[in-house]
């Protein structure tokens, strides 16, 4: 991202906020402009703890990229401690700030809820995921409890550099979307809303009748049968699409002996994982491409497989330095959907393949306590206030969803949409009322 000069800059922050009276000679007010400016980053940099790395132009305003210092146990900082990156998008101090996590690594994209409300953004890269690790990690400090206490560090960090009136909003999607849920729950003083989108809530893990009913009533009865049929014929055909998988992972160099342990492995794991992607990413609108199972040839089942939903699980993508660090928190605290496959009965070489674990190094598999996710969800159901949850009709992920109290809360969702749903997607009298709550709640 191009780097603009600060005066340049400051000028196009302040037209855009309206700092500049037409009775105001330019220049002076440019030069008030980056005074102001100049006090903030300034106090961000003495901020004990916290590292401005960079700052670049981001639509006529500063984006800070900053590191703060966080103990590896919060609550026995003599564990030693690691950086964690986050940015922020800065506009005015009197401004609202939308503190949002992907539950990922750091992305400083702007969020619906930052342009709704015009506000700036605060961007958190989750702990152990990228390069906010200390270098030897020691996975079960990975919770959410954690993480929350991560966050809540970096909000009072932040905080004293806005005004006292400035309304704070959290949001993230996805896994986001529930670390953002998890953050209110420990620390729910310390944002004045949440805004979660498709955030799943696994909350009693052995109980996954929400996902077997998504998969029974998604779309038409006729794009789910030729969905199951595809997946079956997948692997009714494992000798003839074997090899063509085993093809594809040498030319790509992919291995699987660190996580699933073979290529017959990771075929079936990609098979069974290939409706619910589907489904994911995809929309009814792409039900009439699914082929005949019984009469598509087998290069192209497997050509369009591979366009809709077969993900290939590979050792490099699914370590620690890959997407390893979710699956470890699936795995420990989040849960997962440990589906029936009724339609795939007597084609399954591994019965018990479709968990997290699976797809874990030897030493990130771990043990499943839901303790904690299932006080979150009570929590969010009787005492949570200002909560809005945005889920997607045809979105496997929001098949199993938080219930928000009476307490100034609300859920909306979205017809058919997948895993991006959004506000901007709602009906129209429903979308007005959503956003008119989010103004209301940051003051607006």
């Amino acid at each position: 991202m191009h780097t603009r000069t600060i005066p340049t800059l400051l000028l196009s922050a302040a037209l855009t906020a309206g700092v500049l009276a037409t009775t105001a000679a330019p220049a002076a007010a440019a030069d008030t402009a980056a005074t102001a400016e100049a006090s903030f980053a300034d106090q961000l940099r003495a901020i004990p703890g916290v590292t401005v790395t960079d700052v670049t132009d981001k639509d006529g305003y500063p984006l800070y990229s900053l590191t703060i210092t966080q103990p590896i146990d919060h609550s026995k900082p003599e564990l030693g401690t690691f950086g964690q990156r986050f940015s922020l998008w800065h506009k005015s101090v009197t401004k609202p700030v939308v503190f949002y996590t992907g539950g990922y690594g750091l992305s400083s994209a702007t969020r619906e809820p930052t342009t709704i409300l015009d506000a700036n953004q605060l961007s958190v890269e989750h702990r152990f995921f990228g390069p906010s690790r200390p270098a030897d990690v020691d996975w079960s400090k990975m919770t959410v409890w954690q993480e929350a206490s991560d966050e809540h560090a970096i909000v009072e960090a932040i905080r004293p550099l806005y005004d006292k009136s400035s309304k704070w909003l959290s949001t993230g999607g996805s896994k986001g979307g529930m670390t953002q849920t998890y953050h209110r729950r420990y620390y729910p003083e310390d944002v004045d809303a949440v805004i979660a989108y498709v955030a799943p809530n696994d909350a009693n893990n052995h109980d996954d009748k929400g996902y077997e009913r998504f998969f029974e009533t998604v779309g038409t009865k006729e794009c789910r049968d030729a969905l199951n049929a595809v997946q079956r014929a997948m692997l009714e055909r494992r000798d003839t699409l074997l090899p063509k998988f085993e093809v594809m992972a040498k030319e790509k160099g992919y291995t699987f002996t660190n996580t699933l342990g073979t290529t017959d492995r990771a075929y079936e794991f990609a098979v069974l994982d290939q409706v619910w992607n589907f489904w994911q990413s995809g929309t009814a609108a792409d039900c009439p491409t699914v082929p005949d199972a019984e009469t598509v040839s087998d290069d192209d089942l497997y050509t369009w497989s591979l366009g809709h939903g077969l993900s290939v699980y590979e050792d490099s993508s699914l370590g620690a330095n890959g997407s390893g660090p979710y699956y470890r928190q699936a795995a420990a605290q989040l849960g997962w959907a440990d589906l029936k496959f009724k339609h795939l009965k007597g084609v399954r070489h591994y019965p018990d393949i479709y968990q997290p674990n699976s797809v874990l190094p030897a030493d990130m598999r771990t043990s499943y306590n839901g303790k904690a996710i299932s006080d979150v969800d009570k929590w969010v159901r009787s005492d949570s206030e200002r909560m809005m949850f945005v889920y997607g009709q045809n979105d496997p992920w929001s098949a199993e969803q938080f219930e928000p109290s009476s307490h100034d809360s609300y859920k909306y969702i979205v017809p058919g949409s997948n895993h991006g749903a959004r506000i901007s997607a709602l009906p129209a009298d429903q979308r007005d009322e959503a956003i008119a709550t989010i103004k209301r709640w940051a003051g607006q």
